[in-house]
């Protein structure tokens, strides 16, 4: 590849030539959800940037082994009071089992993500998979004078760590005594030598139903300690590009570079990236507040912030228009506007697609293209840039229009260069999908639910209810809710 990709790396605050450890490979971490409640719009655009990002170093012709773990245990907001389980919370709340609330919003979120047409990971393992790695990781710091044992509970000694030339608070740049300082006083406190230090391992109440066998008797891993153990052991002791929210700098990724250099002896990652966070009508969508929408309710309009519904692509087309790293604020007159946006893009896709060229000879345009193009791969390659990306798609947009009204030639050559491109730019790298394919993958929607329909009818009348229960269950929980009526069977779409 004869190209040079340029990120900007959150350790560093610079942006820095990307120089992969085995070239031509990438090796990509990104935090995925903790499955407890429904995803939300703002998750939705962190996993959607670094979607993006997948799609475009596949497109710049790197081989690219993308990980995204599931959170399905022991995700503390702190170490102190473990009824704080978000788990235990919400199993309480719903009166449902814990791991039934994980398969419960795991679906979801597959689901969402993709109705928003992301990529699926290369791999996605989970926390629940992998407690014996993560014991083995925190024996591993106890043995080396990282980590100390305290009624039943593993932490992370920062003052150790830092006392050994290492620097808890890089990757946030924050200091050690500041820190200290700002600590609140929290349940449980008087278990740690220091207020920073943090869990790798926490003994479980009597209560507490999600619970492990380990050497210091029954608990569960800490939150920070799941994703090194899958980061590493998927991509190796050292890796390319680690992604997540800005709102896992401090602690979660600054706690995920002690453990990799405390456990491994060197820096886990050498590109860390972060996504900006998504507002509504310039305010933080909080629940507390009211300023709060799912992503489903703006796909289905089911709200009181938007006139109306929107298609996933209009959504991801409005994401798309604003840096990763920059924060992005929805409103109903910004999603009108890309929603106008985008049908002039998929008009111009259209055209371009059926357009016939109107010259056999060398035309301008030769020269024009080719600097387009170039535009078009520079914007990926400064820090993956969509709206300087789709900018320039809507440049060619003109050109098209402009062929089709005569007022500019196209030869058959430059026209094919001008679709091939487009296509993968629009389709392959910033991932929208044109009408015609979303109202296909509906029919297939449609008619595999009819289908189901028809075999729990077939079920109803041999009376066999296990069977009729089991499929209605299961659509329900894809949030697909069958009603029986005198006229048949009907269903709606959560």
């Amino acid at each position: 590849m004869n190209h040079s990709l340029k990120i900007f790396n959150s350790l560093t605050g610079e942006k820095e030539v990307f120089v992969p450890l085995h070239e031509n490979n990438v090796g990509m971490y990104v935090c995925g959800p903790t499955v407890y409640s429904n995803v939300h719009l703002g998750n939705v655009r962190t996993f959607m940037s670094f979607d993006f990002v997948y799609r475009a170093l596949k497109f710049l012709g790197y081989k690219v082994r993308y990980v995204r773990n599931i959170t399905d245990a022991g995700h503390l907001t702190d170490d102190g009071d473990v009824n704080n389980d978000r788990f235990v919370k919400q199993s309480r709340l719903e009166k449902l089992e814990p791991m039934e609330i994980v398969q419960k919003y795991t679906v979801d979120f597959h689901k969402v993500l993709e109705i928003f047409n992301l990529l699926p990971p290369t791999i996605e393992p989970t926390a629940t998979g992998h407690i014996l790695e993560q014991i083995e990781l925190t024996q591993k710091l106890l043995s080396d004078g990282f980590a100390y044992e305290s009624n039943g509970s593993v932490y992370f000694d920062v003052l150790e760590y830092n006392r050994r030339g290492l620097n808890y608070g890089e990757l946030s740049r924050r200091n050690i005594e500041e820190l200290f300082a700002n600590t609140r006083d929290l349940d449980g406190q008087g278990e740690k030598r220091n207020p920073q230090d943090f869990a790798l391992w926490k003994k479980a109440s009597p209560a507490h139903i999600m619970r492990w066998a380990s050497p210091w008797g029954d608990g569960f891993p800490g939150w920070h300690l799941e994703c090194t153990v899958m980061s590493t052991k998927y991509l190796g002791n050292q890796f390319d590009i680690h992604g997540g929210g800005l709102d896992l700098k401090f602690p979660h990724h600054e706690c995920e570079i002690a453990q990799g250099k405390a456990g491994h002896g060197e820096n886990p990652v050498r590109y860390w990236m972060h996504a900006n966070m998504l507002t509504m009508n310039g305010q933080r969508m909080s629940k507390s507040t009211g300023n709060y929408i799912l992503p489903m309710q703006l796909i289905s309009g089911d709200n009181t912030f938007f006139e109306k519904p929107f298609t996933p692509s209009v959504i991801r087309f409005c994401f798309m228009q604003a840096h990763y790293r920059s924060v992005l604020d929805i409103s109903n007159e910004a999603m009108v506007a890309a929603e106008k946006g985008f049908s002039r893009l998929m008009e111009a896709i259209k055209v371009l697609n059926e357009q016939l060229p109107n010259s056999t000879t060398p035309t301008p345009f030769t020269k024009l293209l080719i600097d387009w193009k170039q535009k078009c791969y520079d914007a990926l390659l400064d820090d993956f840039n969509s709206p300087i990306l789709i900018a320039h798609l809507f440049e060619a947009v003109k050109w098209v229009s402009q062929v089709k009204n005569a007022e500019e030639s196209i030869t058959s050559e430059e026209l094919q260069e001008l679709k091939t491109l487009m296509n993968a730019f629009v389709f392959e790298v910033l991932g929208l999908e044109g009408e015609q394919s979303i109202s296909g993958r509906s029919q297939q929607l449609e008619g595999v639910l009819e289908l189901l329909i028809s075999m729990r009818m077939e079920a109803r009348a041999n009376k066999d209810w296990k069977l009729s229960d089991k499929i209605r269950d299961e659509l329900l929980a894809l949030g697909i809710q069958l009603k029986d009526g005198k006229e048949g069977t009907s269903y709606t779409i959560n």
